[in-house]
C-alpha cells in the first residue's frame, strides 16, 4: 500500500511539474512583479483607464499563479501524510484525500492553459440573435439569454444587459445583448459561437405540432484600452430614441436608447439598458469597436477567425449544437460530441461540460 502510495505521488508530483512548464509560471512570475512595480509608482492611478486595465492584467496573473502554488502546497501535504503513515495508517487517508484534490486542481490548471489568447482572460460581448422559426425562434433566443445568464451566475461571472429587445406578439426576445465580466469569460464561452438548433413540440402552436427553430450566438472580445481601432465618428450615425425594454429609473420616459450605424460597413448597434443616453453609448461603442476589430482580424487571416469562428448561416445544417426535447431528450454539441440526456440541467445554466468539451475538442485538433 505504501509503494502504491508513493507511486501516486511521484505520479501526480510530475504532473505539478508539467503545469509549471505549460503554465509558463516564471514568465507570469516576472510579469507580475513588472507590474505591481507600475501599480506602485507615483501617478498611476492618474490615467484610471490605463491603471483598470492594468489592474486586471495583474489580478489574472496572480490568480494562475496561486493557483499553481495551492497545487505546490497539496503535493507538499501528500508527502507530509506519506511519511506519517508509516508511523500512524490513518494519515494513509489522508494522503488518497490530498491527491484526489490535488488531481481535481490540475484538471483545472490543464484547462486554464488552454486559453493563451489575446483576449481570453478577459470580458465578452455575447449577443442571442432568433434565426428561423417566428415566434417560435424569438422563445428560443429567450430561452438561450437564460441559460447564459445561469451559467454565468454559476461562474461567479457579472452581467450587464446592453440591449434587450422584446420579441413581436411579447413572446421572448428578437434580440439581446450581454457584457459578461469575468476572468476566462471571452476564451471560454468562444465554444458558444454559431447556431444553436432547437426542436420540440411549440407552445406558440395550438396544434401542438413538433418545431425545429435557431438562434445564433455571437460572442466577441471587450478591448482593452490599448487596443486601437480605426473608426472615425464622423462614419457614425448616432440616433437616439425611447428604449422598449425594462431598464432603471427614467428608461422608458426619456430618449435614452442609443442606435449607432457604422456608414462605411453598414453595421448597426443598438443599447438601451442603461441608465442614461451617456452610458448607452459608451456601451454601443464598445461593441461597434469590437465588431470592426474583428473585421480587421478578419481580412488579416483569411482561414481562420480567431475572435468567434467560422461564420454559419442562421439555418438548418449550420448549427454547432442541437437540443432536442421531443421525441426524445438528448443536447448535443456536433463538433466536439458531448451529449447529455438532461436537457433541464443545460438549459438551466449547466453547460461547463459542453464549454469545456468544445475546448479540448479544439486544443486536440490543433495539435494534430
Amino acid at each position: 500500500m505504501a509503494d502504491k502510495e508513493l507511486k501516486d505521488i511521484e505520479q501526480i508530483a510530475q504532473r505539478v511539474a508539467d503545469a509549471h512548464a505549460f503554465l509558463h509560471i516564471d514568465d507570469k512570475t516576472a510579469q507580475l512583479v513588472a507590474l505591481d512595480a507600475q501599480i506602485a509608482a507615483p501617478g498611476f492611478w492618474d490615467d484610471a483607464a490605463h491603471a483598470q486595465s492594468v489592474s486586471k492584467e495583474a489580478s489574472a496573473l496572480r490568480d494562475v499563479i496561486d493557483d499553481y502554488r495551492a497545487a505546490q502546497g497539496l503535493l507538499d501535504d501528500a508527502r507530509a501524510a506519506h511519511e506519517l503513515a508509516g508511523e500512524d495508517p490513518a494519515f494513509a487517508e489522508e494522503v488518497q484525500s490530498t491527491l484526489e484534490v490535488l488531481d481535481a486542481k490540475l484538471d483545472q490548471l490543464e484547462i486554464t492553459s488552454w486559453f493563451s489568447g489575446r483576449f481570453d482572460a478577459g470580458d465578452c460581448i455575447l449577443t442571442v440573435s432568433p434565426g428561423q422559426g417566428g415566434l417560435e425562434a424569438q422563445d428560443w433566443t429567450d430561452m438561450l439569454y437564460n441559460m447564459y445568464t445561469r451559467y454565468a451566475d454559476l461562474k461567479g461571472w457579472k452581467v450587464r444587459v446592453l440591449d434587450l429587445v422584446p420579441g413581436a406578439e411579447a413572446v421572448g426576445l428578437n434580440k439581446v445583448t450581454l457584457q459578461i465580466e469575468g476572468r476566462l469569460a471571452y476564451g471560454m464561452l468562444r465554444s458558444e459561437n454559431g447556431v444553436h438548433r432547437l426542436v420540440r413540440i411549440s407552445p406558440t402552436d395550438v396544434k401542438q405540432r413538433r418545431h425545429t427553430t435557431f438562434a445564433a450566438v455571437e460572442v466577441l472580445p471587450v478591448l482593452p484600452d490599448d487596443i486601437e481601432v480605426n473608426l472615425d465618428m464622423n462614419d457614425v450615425r448616432v440616433d437616439v430614441y425611447r428604449s422598449s425594454g425594462p431598464g432603471g429609473q427614467c428608461v422608458n420616459t426619456t430618449d435614452s436608447a442609443v442606435r449607432l450605424t457604422h456608414l462605411p460597413t453598414g453595421i448597426v448597434v443598438t443599447c438601451q439598458n442603461e441608465k442614461s443616453q451617456l452610458q448607452n453609448k459608451e456601451a454601443a461603442l464598445r461593441v461597434l469597436k469590437a465588431k470592426l476589430y474583428e473585421i480587421e482580424e478578419q481580412k488579416r487571416r483569411e482561414q481562420i477567425d480567431e475572435l468567434r469562428g467560422d461564420r454559419m448561416e442562421n439555418s438548418f445544417g449550420s448549427q454547432i449544437r442541437n437540443y432536442v426535447l421531443f421525441p426524445y431528450q438528448l443536447v448535443k454539441d456536433v463538433r466536439s460530441g458531448v451529449e447529455t440526456g438532461n436537457v433541464d440541467a443545460v438549459l438551466g445554466g449547466d453547460i461547463d461540460e459542453f464549454v469545456v468539451g468544445y475546448h479540448k475538442w479544439r486544443v486536440s485538433t490543433q495539435e494534430e
